[in-house]
């Protein structure tokens, strides 16, 4: 075989060969890359959820000890110790 023979063989044969892998490749890639994101942006709803859900119990207790700071009757011990009693979730 001579040097354009193999020339004319790996035009034929070897590039579209290597475009196929390399669209196959690509394309195996993009869909791991979309998937990777799916998951990340479904836990970071999730954490964003269990922040919110916390953000709400905080701001129940605030509201309880902003109402007994300004709270002057005589029944304020009495409800701080029941406050102590309570579970905080």
């Amino acid at each position: 075989m001579d040097f354009n023979t193999l020339a004319i063989l790996f035009m034929v044969v070897v590039i579209p060969v290597t475009i196929v892998f390399g669209y196959i490749a690509f394309h195996r890639w993009t869909d791991f890359r979309q998937a990777q994101m799916e998951t990340l942006s479904q836990e970071a709803a999730e954490k964003a959820a269990q922040y919110a859900a916390k953000t709400e119990r905080l701001e129940q207790r605030v509201a309880t000890l902003e109402r007994i700071l300004t709270d002057r009757s005589t029944g304020l011990a009495d409800e701080i110790e029941n406050l102590r009693d309570k579970p905080l979730n």
